[in-house]
């Protein structure tokens, strides 16, 4: 059975303030008038009812107007996606979040760490294994590439990791080779954790990633065009952000399969629709479900939702701001404290083309922002946080 699909209702209704939605359009009218973004999509629901959703500016540079059901390319929002995943198998039984991640890919039994010392780049032991914690809460000691200038850094990004091109396991290889940047559980740092982890639920199911996520989430859930690709009936539903050399910068992929690609990253890598993506967060803010379709016990739910860090230091990124740790796939505030507004208890994530989303318990609130911007992924969607949240009555 599929879950239900998600009611409207009046914005007033849910307690958000029609007049200050009208500044929130106002101001990203402006953006797009500007030309941060040819176009983009907004939706904010509260009470378990959608209150706002308003699709403005084009669909692709010199395209047709923005669609309802434009597909957008998500990068890191496919993170809390496979997260979810996973820890349903760790519901079943089939996998513990203590355990190494070399029981399942033995390439990483012995891993090295980069470290400068007097002006000499050298490599020492791990101190402790990989686990399958480290990987969801972003402890590993993996780094993507383009996140700094380090050599280990410098190393990640010429292997060219986010290839479509290439297997898994080739990348796995060149990974498993790769000194990491920090010791395992001592760090909060970005990178390809959940690339690693994706491999490890495949191993696990004995299916493709992308067939999992449709068992355990796309399915259950309703999201029929959330996937590693697009197909070629629905490209003319495709979002397209303003020529940017930033993917090739950055070693993006620029996600152009319309078929199933050779290598599925845990990551990044999917599309989605804003209708789709509702339905997960409708999910999230449901505790674990959605309807009478239950993805996750309460238990399960609150664990990926609190913060996992404790006195693990977070590394300096751009990810996360002042005031926040990490649970098991989100990024969780623990205050009021920080650049943007938003309350305790707030889990949340974003993709690298400017996508975002977050779940406010406390409000009984979530929001989504479907865009394709990457030269303007944190002002956009910090505008969309201030302005959204401005709007509760």
């Amino acid at each position: 059975m599929t879950a239900p699909a998600l009611p409207h209702a009046p914005p007033e209704s849910v307690g958000l303030n029609p007049a200050r939605l009208k500044l929130l359009s106002a101001a990203m009218a402006r953006e797009i008038e500007e030309g941060k973004a040819p176009g983009l999509s907004m939706l904010l629901a509260r009470n378990g009812k959608i209150g706002f959703h308003q699709t403005m500016g084009a669909l692709k540079p010199g395209g047709p107007p923005m669609r309802e059901d434009a597909i957008f390319r998500i990068y890191s929002m496919t993170k809390p996606i496979v997260s979810v995943a996973t820890m349903t198998l760790v519901e079943e039984g089939r996998l513990l979040l203590s355990e190494p991640v070399a029981k399942y890919l033995p390439q990483f039994a012995s891993m090295s760490v980069g470290v400068e010392r007097d002006g000499k780049f050298e490599r020492v032991p791990a101190a402790r294994p990989i686990t399958i914690l480290d990987l969801m809460r972003h402890t590993s000691g993996f780094t993507y590439g383009f996140l700094g200038t380090s050599p280990v850094h410098r190393l990640t990004h010429e292997a060219y990791f986010l290839s479509q091109n290439r297997s898994m396991d080739e990348h796995l290889a060149d990974l498993a080779r790769l000194p990491l940047l920090r010791q395992p559980g001592e760090v909060w740092e970005y990178g390809h954790s959940t690339d690693v982890l994706g491999r490890i639920v495949e191993i696990i199911s004995g299916m493709s990633l992308g067939r999992l996520l449709e068992t355990r989430v796309f399915q259950p859930l309703g999201m029929v065009d959330t996937a590693f690709y697009t197909p070629p009936d629905k490209l003319d539903r495709r979002a397209e952000a303003f020529p940017s050399g930033s993917s090739e910068r950055d070693h993006v992929d620029p996600v152009n399969s319309t078929e199933p690609p050779l290598c599925e990253f845990g990551g990044t890598g999917l599309v989605s629709t804003m209708n789709d993506y509702a339905r997960f967060c409708a999910m999230l803010i449901g505790g674990g479900a959605l309807g009478s379709e239950r993805l996750l016990s309460p238990r399960g739910f609150a664990s990926m939702t609190t913060d996992q860090l404790g006195d693990v230091i977070i590394g300096r990124s751009p990810m996360i701001e002042p005031g926040h740790g990490f649970g098991l796939g989100f990024a969780v505030r623990l205050g009021l404290r920080g650049s943007a507004f938003g309350g305790a208890g707030e889990f949340r994530w974003g993709g690298w083309a400017g996508t975002g989303f977050w779940v406010s318990p406390g409000d009984q609130m979530f929001a989504i922002f479907m865009v394709q911007a990457p030269e303007y992924i944190f002002y956009l969607r910090e505008i969309f946080r201030n302005l959204a949240y401005a709007a509760l009555d």
